[in-house]
């Protein structure tokens, strides 16, 4: 199943353990200890510990208007998931998911995993295939293996975490096979849960790019990589990222998984539900400062999705104008942001994209589907006249996102940030626009310190496990963890350019 051409996979091929490329001690042996040595299997070098990051993501233009048939714009935040992954020694035949963020750990023995029919010829799934639709024997074979997850969780807590294991299990069985090495994946996550930004889709993504580098099947990422080649492995990984999802959502859209893959933005559209839906990268959206802010008040899509229902059954006509116009705004932004002037530090620039922000929410407000907690972020930042705010997603609650002016003063906005904390809200400040799916192989990361001299700093799972929160998560392994915010040295990304 191994294409040969990843180049992390060479270092690997060189690893010589205790000696020579064979495992051979230098030291000279008697010929009792030869023969022992001859019969004995050379063993398999472990492969490093590594590490796989994606983004979160945001609806920037066309909310609801998306449900029929408009088009709508997602875009990555620079809030992401960082997966680390260690191996076991050989004779360790173990496999345990720990995601710290929901109190979640389990180990399985691979040994007890149901190969047998994730193996069988009928039912086999290969790196490359295109899987659309789960299949129901397989799904249920898993369940046995779910049911022992969080025994000590309230029923609601478990189903969430016999959800994050049954997407984890389900990738596992069917990319790795009865011989693959024992490990550990363990995932920190800096995008809040349940907020609508795309947390379930970046850990999809940073499941399926693990599994997929561990059977040798991801060619790069590197500098020199032509932009066709990256497009397929990232297209690879959004295709078994979508698998993962819909293990947890049943039935997705594929905007999350796409937007956590790829990076940058996409154009997403579906005109008829019995057909796939239309998805455009734009690989050439701009990086922009914005300020995402949580309500910390919950938010439920369908309960929103049926307000606007209601309301065009009662006003079909005047309704149908509004999500007109947002469609209209949409288009709009993408033109915008593809013209050959646009400069995302360019005042001018960054007006005409945050009006066309402020429209949309003054015409999602008018189908009924924000809420006084998202005005009042709205409300504070026109006052204090720092960038452009619209709610983000469904609505009823959630997030908002604001897109920053620049060159405004760090004390009006620390004073912002101060206000919204006072008043319950959680704030991040992020950029739309940014990398997608990222590789640290090994998880060794270079600081700029002393420590680069020897090679850097080792990710260790201890490291990785105490990092405090979100800053410490980033201060330790964030991609922009660099001096000044700078991209880290030794993540690396499929980057695409349009063609």
């Amino acid at each position: 199943m191994s294409n040969g051409a990843n180049g992390f996979h060479k270092e690997m091929d060189r690893l010589q353990i205790n000696g020579d490329a064979n495992g051979r001690s230098s030291s000279s042996e008697d010929e009792g200890d030869k023969k022992k040595r001859m019969n004995r299997k050379n063993s398999s070098p472990m492969m490093p510990a590594f590490m796989v990051s994606a983004p979160g993501k945001v609806i920037v233009f066309g909310e609801h208007a998306v449900v029929y048939g408009k088009a709508a714009i997602a875009a990555s935040i620079s809030l992401r998931s960082y997966l680390l992954v260690t191996h076991l020694s050989k004779s360790k035949r173990t496999v345990t998911m720990q995601f710290p963020d929901i109190d979640l750990i389990h180990t399985w023995n691979i040994d007890e995993l149901p190969w047998q029919i994730f193996q069988s010829p009928a039912k086999k799934k290969y790196y490359y295939d295109l899987v659309t639709t789960l299949d129901e024997e397989l799904i249920q074979a898993i369940q046995p293996h779910l049911a022992d997850i969080s025994p000590g969780k309230s029923e609601a807590e478990r189903k969430v975490h016999r959800n994050s294991a049954a997407s984890f299990l389900y990738l596992f069985l069917s990319l790795g096979s009865p011989k693959s090495p024992g490990c550990r994946y363990t995932l920190r996550s800096t995008i809040p849960i349940g907020a609508g930004v795309g947390s379930s889709a970046s850990i999809a993504v940073c499941l399926a790019a693990a599994m997929l580098l561990q059977i040798r099947t991801l060619s790069g990422p590197h500098p020199d990589q032509p932009s066709d080649e990256a497009r397929l492995q990232v297209e690879r990984i959004n295709r078994w990222a979508f698998v993962a999802e819909m293990c947890i959502h049943g039935n997705p859209s594929g905007v999350d998984n796409t937007v956590a893959t790829h990076g940058k933005a996409v154009v997403y559209q579906r005109k008829d539900y019995k057909k796939p839906p239309k998805v455009t990268p734009l690989w050439d959206f701009p990086e922009l400062p914005l300020l995402l802010v949580d309500t910390k008040v919950p938010k439920s899509t369908a309960i929103e999705v049926a307000k606007v229902a209601a309301l065009k059954n009662t006003h079909k006509e005047l309704v149908g104008s509004i999500l007109d116009a947002v469609d209209t705004i949409t288009r709009s932004a993408e033109s915008l942001i593809e013209e050959e002037y646009f400069d995302n530090e360019e005042t001018e620039s960054l007006r005409r994209v945050g009006e066309l922000m402020s429209i949309n929410h003054g015409l999602l407000s008018a189908l009924g589907v924000s809420h006084p907690r998202l005005e009042r972020v709205r409300e504070l930042v026109d006052h204090a006249g720092i960038g452009w705010t619209k709610l983000t997603g469904a609505g009823g609650g959630g997030c908002s996102i604001s897109l920053i002016k620049p060159d405004v003063p760090k004390e009006k906005l620390d004073t912002l940030e101060s206000q919204l904390e006072n008043e319950g809200y959680q704030k991040f400040r992020t950029t739309l626009g940014g990398d997608g799916v990222g590789v640290l192989w090994p998880a060794v990361l270079k600081n700029g310190l002393d420590e680069d001299e020897e090679g850097g700093m080792e990710i260790d799972l201890e490291k990785f496990l105490n990092a405090p929160g979100n800053d410490g998560v980033e201060k330790l392994v964030g991609v922009s963890g660099g001096l000044g915010g700078a991209e880290r040295e030794g993540w690396k990304f499929w980057r695409v350019e349009s063609q």
